[in-house]
């Protein structure tokens, strides 16, 4: 049995992290399937929207599994550690190996579709980093969902991205009570602080995610792809800056995509647009105007501002 289901129905794609007898950990094998998994939601063309959930009640993913290998010495994993330090292996970033994201490594990539997360349970460790870096909607089980940053009360911040990401998905001091104190909280505590977008009863916690993912589902799928990738990329950069890669995003979508023209062309007709994602042929170069049709094409132009 895999540890990680995989499905699609329609335009989603259902990830289920599925090894409830250790709380959903993220061991070698597993961390193998998910990113193989992230690689083909990525490529597969027909999948629009991700969810994102565990298998069982009690776990969404209970961190790493941290059981070291019976046939390594203390001194090999003493060296093995000091030599990462200094000479990390090669296709790898920051000790994780590259999957589908080369900034996150395998564990917790960033594909540029949108991700439900579906919190059924605990979330802590590497469950909580997953959460904070690879999904951008969360719903999460009033009854069961629990989360926990869980490494500084071991002793250690983490080699994982969890806190970086942490302090820019909540306040400072709601951060810092998480990472200082390692307390964990319930769904409400982390539906205040904005952690996550709902709380749901256990027993419409999937049905929920299905809905926001059909509705996702149903959006131009490059307009979306290229939003998240904005939002992403560019939200720490001026907001000249930023406004500017927008302009030039819309600017490809609108010349060199079908769903530009299907949605304008929907909204007129007052019907639902079909978008497919269209991507135009390369075509030849317009034609060269002379001084008046230029002047009425700068007049166009000074009309659509």
């Amino acid at each position: 049995m895999p540890k990680v289901l995989y499905d699609k129905r329609q335009a989603i794609a259902y990830v289920t992290l599925n090894n409830p007898e250790k709380a959903n950990i993220l061991d070698r094998e597993m961390s193998d399937e998910i990113s193989a998994i992230w690689k083909e939601v990525w490529e597969d063309r027909d999948v629009r929207v991700v969810i994102l959930t565990g298998t069982g009640e009690r776990h969404f993913c209970a961190g790493h599994n941290i059981a070291l290998r019976t046939d390594v010495t203390e001194d090999e994993r003493e060296r093995a550690r000091a030599e990462s330090v200094f000479w990390p292996l090669g296709g790898t970033v920051n000790g994780a190996r590259i999957g589908a994201d080369g900034r996150l490594g395998d564990h917790y990539p960033q594909i540029w579709k949108p991700v439900v997360a579906a919190i059924n349970g605990w979330a802590a460790g590497a469950g909580f980093y997953l959460m904070l870096t690879s999904t951008d909607i969360r719903l999460a089980c009033s009854t069961h969902a629990r989360f926990k940053f869980a490494l500084l009360s071991q002793g250690w911040v983490g080699s994982g991205p969890g806190a970086t990401y942490l302090t820019r998905q909540v306040s400072y001091a709601d951060a810092m009570r998480i990472l200082l104190t390692d307390d964990a909280f319930d769904a409400q505590e982390a539906l205040r602080m904005n952690l996550i977008n709902e709380v749901v009863p256990h027993e419409q916690l999937l049905p929920r995610a299905e809905q926001i993912a059909t509705q996702i589902a149903k959006m131009p799928p490059l307009a979306v792809r290229m939003m998240k990738e904005f939002i992403i990329r560019f939200r720490d950069i001026p907001i000249t800056e930023a406004w500017r890669v927008q302009t030039l995003m819309n600017a490809l979508l609108t010349q060199l995509t079908t769903d530009g023209d299907e949605g304008r062309q929907a909204f007129i007709e007052k019907r639902p647009a079909n978008f497919t994602g269209g991507i135009r042929q390369k075509g030849e170069a317009y034609p060269w105007l002379d001084d008046a049709e230029w002047e009425r094409l700068n007049d166009i132009r000074r009309e659509l501002l």
